[in-house]
């Protein structure tokens, strides 16, 4: 909540920078997101279909296509209501509208199947019934507005057993742990937590991906019967949060605020993502040069953090160490 305190300040005054950090943190997510589920593009395909500058090929790239859709649409307009409607729009998007069931509840019920070493296939946990999904979505959805407008429980705890419970119930056959991932950005951008613009909670989730999994097995269990832990949920998912901020707040104080043309284009070459060319860069600092960019991506090529590949407008440039 102090961090939330701060961050109208910071947008103020780094209008350059948070470009950069929005365009890489959509990258970021897209990525993120779709690899937990174990969906991924080649390295060169990345950066086009996170900003949508290229149309998909395949499956895979369909969903990074849709996922990055279904952020703009968080991020467009007015917040949107939680409600089993902007549930479905979510996963349609997200699925990239190839699987029959994009947007649609699961048909039959599903298990949560664990692969243990000298074990095998073990059930680690049976959600709800597909019979009883729809109306425990609904109820989900009521309760937490009922909740949001009594005001009768930190936002931030309702949003987190929001998500989890959502987990839980598992609605669709496929893409649960994206559409809740969405829903988080969702639920957090409604509560004005700005951060989910500026830095990629789907990433900081991948690199918990193990404590993820190990809290959300032991928060589930007899989470039907209305006796489960709910404290390690609460924990993980406002240390992420908590990360977030501190990585926003380290890369808009970072640098003094009236710092030189130079720095501040240095500063936003080095947060891209991916391959990119001089013209994505110019694109988010129209203030600056194109001579003193190409100095300073020379630069960072002589100390060995950038690299080019092709020539003329076949040009592409990437951090060193960025995926």
């Amino acid at each position: 909540m102090e961090f939330r305190g701060k961050q109208d300040l910071w947008i103020r005054q780094k209008p350059e920078l948070l470009a950069a950090l929005r365009e890489k943190a959509t990258i970021q997510s897209v990525e993120s997101s779709n690899r937990i589920e174990g969906v991924v593009v080649a390295p060169d395909r990345l950066r086009p279909l996170a900003l949508g500058r290229t149309k998909p090929r395949d499956r895979s790239e369909e969903e990074l296509s849709g996922y990055r859709r279904a952020l703009d649409w968080i991020f467009s307009g007015r917040p949107k209501p939680i409600d089993v409607a902007s549930i479905l729009r979510l996963h349609a998007l997200a699925q990239g509208g190839t699987s029959g069931d994009a947007g649609r509840l699961k048909a039959k019920d599903n298990e949560i199947i664990e692969i243990r070493p000298g074990v095998g296939r073990v059930v680690r946990f049976r959600p709800t019934p597909a019979a009883q999904t729809p109306a425990a979505l609904e109820m989900l959805c009521r309760r937490y507005r009922e909740m949001a407008n009594a005001a009768i429980s930190p936002p931030l705890l309702s949003a987190a057993t929001f998500v989890f419970d959502f987990l839980c119930i598992h609605r669709f056959r496929d893409g649960n742990g994206r559409v809740s991932r969405l829903l988080t950005t969702l639920l957090l951008r409604q509560q004005g937590f700005a951060v989910v613009r500026y830095i990629s909670l789907e990433r900081l989730v991948e690199d918990t991906k193990e404590e993820y999994y190990r809290v959300l097995g032991t928060c589930s269990a007899r989470w039907s019967e209305g006796v489960n832990q709910i404290a390690p949920w609460w924990n993980y998912f406002l240390t992420i949060l908590r990360r977030a901020y501190a990585e926003f707040a380290d890369k808009v104080e970072r640098i003094p605020r009236h710092e030189g043309k130079t720095e501040e284009a240095r500063n936003t070459i080095l947060q891209q993502v991916g391959a990119f060319t001089l013209a994505d860069v110019r694109a988010q600092l129209p203030a600056i040069s194109s001579q003193l960019l190409k100095k300073t991506l020379a630069g960072l090529k002589r100390e060995g953090r950038a690299r080019l590949t092709g020539r003329g407008r076949g040009a592409r440039w990437q951090i060193i160490g960025s995926k």
